[in-house]
């Protein structure tokens, strides 16, 4: 009978050999716990009763505050859906939203957290989406964002899209989805993560007009679920979403010259994020970014410069 630590790898080579497997394990198998960005703009801003930066923009029917006046719940149903808007508008700020979704079937569903000016330059608007795009069951929901600049282009909508299948279930809590805006960069955060950067490259390409808040579910079966495939199905409704931890800081419209937007880094003033940021964007579009307008050769790539 062999002795332990006899044959062709001697015992003292074990835990060296053991600790490279447990290496190259990794390495195939990459962690998926949410790395920490190092800044937390969420943090700076207080939540807001509803009351306080937002009112109702359609659905009432189709709304439920809370006592506290902190949360609200909206639903869509065959007769509507439901959105609210800020009551400033802004050139520049932080919006955030706390959401959760429901499970179950909701294709067609979409749950917006956005900022728009299309009110006031209808068919020639600028607009910066978050959008959780419902799902069947046994699929992810989607996250979508997405930039428009002055509308369309030649009568085709020049949309901006990269999309995520999250690193979380959005269904089973809240997590905090937001976008910061100042005047060199648009960053698209989920619990403080920054997911996307879209940067001020090209003349005529990032929206520089003031913007509102908005929050809404609305019936997007058109396209919102694997390109229309999946539409709304009335037999789940009511189809319910929920937004908590209201958060707006930054520059209203109306606010002296020397209001300073918010940092998109602990730098200040630096529009390059740190490199903790970065490394943690990587792995966000690494791990769950699932598709990249400038990545699709299959669009016209002339209306898309910055690309």
């Amino acid at each position: 009978m062999a002795r332990p630590g006899s044959g062709n790898i001697p015992g003292s080579a074990c835990i060296p050999l053991l600790i490279l497997l447990l290496l190259l394990l990794l390495l195939l198998h990459p962690s998926e716990a949410q790395p920490s960005p190092g800044y937390y703009p969420s943090k700076m801003f207080r939540s807001m009763a509803f009351y306080e930066g937002y009112s109702t923009l359609w659905g009432p029917q189709h709304q439920t505050l809370s006592q506290d006046q902190k949360s609200l719940t909206l639903w869509m149903d065959r007769s509507s859906g439901s959105g609210f808007k800020s009551t400033r508008s802004y050139r520049n700020g932080y919006f955030g939203a706390s959401i959760r979704v429901q499970p179950g079937y909701t294709a067609g569903v979409n749950t917006a957290f956005y900022l728009s000016n299309t009110e006031q330059y209808p068919g020639h608007h600028d607009e910066i989406d978050m959008e959780l795009l419902g799902t069947v069951p046994g699929e992810p929901y989607t996250l979508q964002t997405n930039v428009y600049v002055r509308g369309s282009g030649d009568g085709n909508i020049v949309g901006r899209e990269m999309r995520f299948h999250l690193w979380f279930d959005p269904t089973a809590g809240f997590h905090h989805y937001a976008i910061l805006w100042n005047p060199d960069q648009i960053l698209f955060l989920v619990d403080d993560v920054p997911i996307r950067r879209y940067e001020k490259k090209v003349e005529g390409t990032f929206p520089e007009r003031e913007m509102w808040a908005y929050g809404s579910i609305w019936d997007a079966s058109d396209w919102a679920t694997d390109g229309g495939r999946y539409r709304a199905d009335y037999r789940y409704q009511p189809f319910v979403s929920r937004f908590a931890d209201l958060k707006v800081g930054g520059c209203a419209t109306a606010a002296p010259p020397a209001c300073s937007p918010v940092p998109a880094s602990s730098g200040g003033g630096s529009a390059a994020l740190s490199p903790q940021q970065e490394a943690a964007m990587a792995w966000a579009q690494r791990n769950a970014m699932v598709y990249y307008y400038c990545q699709d050769y299959s669009r016209d790539h002339t209306f898309y410069p910055e690309c």
